[in-house]
């Protein structure tokens, strides 16, 4: 190639291609559902191994994707009584609980000013699908609270698009701060047994004082209150994996 100025260009090698491993990404951020970890002082480890084949083989044939409390998703649920036989519901995650197959999940959403909350259960053979319409993790791991914040915190587009998320990206944290109803509260949010980081508090001084009065510094260091399930997720992340992978 000649230049502008009749001169012949200097060779620009090629940029290198950047290559991503996704299996080597993905071992750095696995993801174990919750509801595999057995709870704290189970007393049938059978009945939970037993359970873990059965929720393998609901996840062989029904994609039950990776989601946070604070995610927002769209749950599909057969219904005899709709006109296409199903319902469709969109609504950010606020509460995941049980533990095997009585694993459940909270969606809450606003719709014509009047707070709407469904629990699904995880493995219900009447969920037909469940997308995740944005994926990310909030301050706290129980959003219950956002029933006592202002209702935009709860609002969300029932015709919302996806967003894209890429498999070896880190899960971003959403680090809004909610602002709430005047009192009274469901609970006493701003008591330190809480533990609340996303609530921005507007209390008087001395009604903060006062919920200090209840905390409980001690608590940190007990060691027997941690439950470490670093052992066993390791176990239950090898034995699901290779179920998956038959």
């Amino acid at each position: 190639r000649i230049s502008s100025d009749g001169k012949p260009a200097t060779f620009q090698p090629p940029p290198k291609p950047v290559i991503i491993d996704k299996q080597k990404q993905g071992e750095k951020r696995r993801f174990l559902s919750p509801e595999f970890i057995p709870p704290r002082g189970r007393t049938d480890p059978l009945k939970f191994y037993i359970e873990r084949k059965d929720m393998i083989q609901r996840r062989k044939v029904f994609n039950i994707p990776e989601f946070y409390v604070g995610s927002i998703l769209a749950v599909t649920t057969a219904n005899p009584y709709a006109s296409e036989k199903a319902s469709r519901f969109v609504g950010i995650c606020i509460q995941r609980g049980g533990k095997g197959l009585g694993a459940t999940f909270v969606l809450r959403n606003v719709i014509e000013d009047q707070g709407v909350e469904i629990c699904y259960e995880l493995y219900s053979p009447r969920i037909q699908a469940i997308e995740v319409l944005k994926l990310e993790k909030r301050l706290d791991d129980n959003l219950m609270y956002l029933r006592d914040a202002l209702p935009e915190y709860s609002t969300f587009d029932v015709n919302m698009k996806p967003v894209s998320h890429l498999e070896h990206e880190e899960i971003p944290v959403n680090k809004l701060q909610v602002r709430m109803k005047p009192k009274p509260w469901s609970k006493r949010w701003e008591r330190p047994n809480y533990n609340i980081k996303g609530i921005k508090f507007e209390l008087p001084e001395e009604k903060m004082k006062e919920a200090q009065k209840w905390s409980k510094p001690w608590l940190e260091f007990d060691m027997m209150r941690e439950y470490d399930t670093s052992k066993i997720e390791e176990k239950i992340w090898k034995e699901v994996n290779e179920e998956l992978k038959k």
